[in-house]
């Protein structure tokens, strides 16, 4: 996944040359992840910018050139480090295009690494895509897989609203194919991964992998699970997930994120007031508990695990 962001983001520079990369280390390093490897050589540095330790002023930046034409990515290096940049982007970056009447665009798209399995520390291991979601004025979506990494990058640099572009660096070494030549879905759109006739389960980023998992385990007991990856978490696309929900009759949404107040928590209040009478159990969530991350050797009882899926399914089907 990491290779296919490189890979759009490439893509986008050599497509239109007022699209430029902002962020911490992003240049001769190439990034902590190594996502920016390369471009620095390929494109200069007056397209590649090391910038200060400091995400406020890279996001006000950011904002000062959008309104002068340009397309800038910033990279956030860590999930956690997002938040002093948190004003810029919820009370200018999101408002500016309704302030000015729809007559200035804010083209600006902020790339985070998010969410844990990577054996790090607070701050470095965090899921806080439910506070942009909330927000009105950003658009927020997270790939799961190398194909849909290297053509949701360039839609979210293509579009004239700030996208909040969320990458779950656990999945950046995971390998897939990739389609150079046709997307296969708008930026927007969810999709049904895996048919199943028993439960439907949704989840992004990372956690489409543990409910792929959570399939398999399922499958040899002879229960069918249907997976619907949500790409996009504002504005979400509930279409394929009611068509999903009024066949199986039961929905488990899962989220490396906390559950209080979350985007599992929209999903679940959606779902029952478009589909109550399709329902034959609650909708039943999984998430990380509610306290800050714990430390990295107690990650793996923190996180959802297929495990905690399944117990989940099973509370649906026993209804």
């Amino acid at each position: 996944m990491a290779k296919a962001i490189t890979a759009g983001l490439r893509e986008a520079m050599r497509t239109d040359p007022k699209v430029l990369l902002m962020g911490e280390d992003i240049g001769r390093l190439g990034g902590v992840f190594r996502v920016t490897e390369g471009l620095l050589d390929e494109f200069g540095d007056q397209r590649v910018l090391d910038t200060p330790l400091a995400e406020s002023g890279i996001v006000g930046t950011a904002i000062g050139l959008a309104m002068r034409g340009y397309r800038p990515v910033v990279e956030i290096q860590f999930d956690g480090f997002i938040f002093p940049a948190f004003d810029q982007i919820t009370s200018q970056l999101s408002r500016l295009t309704l302030r000015h009447d729809g007559t200035l665009s804010m083209p600006v798209v902020i790339r985070v690494p998010y969410g844990g399995h990577i054996g790090s520390i607070e701050h470095h291991q965090e899921s806080p895509e439910a506070y942009f979601a909330h927000t009105p004025g950003l658009r927020v979506v997270a790939p799961s897989s190398p194909h849909d990494a290297y053509w949701m990058i360039q839609e979210a640099i293509a579009s004239n609203d700030p996208v909040l572009f969320f990458e779950p660096k656990s999945r950046y070494w995971g390998k897939g194919p990739v389609d150079h030549d046709h997307s296969g879905l708008p930026l927007h759109s969810s999709r049904v991964i895996r048919k199943g006739d028993d439960v439907t389960v949704v989840g992004h980023g990372a956690m489409v992998a543990t409910l792929l998992q959570a399939a398999d385990i399922a499958a040899e007991e002879g229960r069918s699970l249907e997976v619907v990856d949500l790409r996009s978490l504002s504005p979400i696309d509930y279409g394929p997930i009611l068509d999903s929900v009024q066949r199986t009759g039961r929905l488990v949404v899962a989220q490396e994120a906390y559950g209080f107040v979350s985007v599992g928590s929209e999903i679940a209040a959606t779902v029952a007031e478009r589909a109550f009478y399709s329902l034959e159990a609650p909708v039943l969530r999984v998430s990380s508990f509610d306290t800050p991350f714990p430390p990295a050797a107690l990650e793996t009882e923190y996180l959802p695990s297929a495990d905690r899926v399944l117990e989940a399914v099973d509370r649906s089907m026993a209804y």
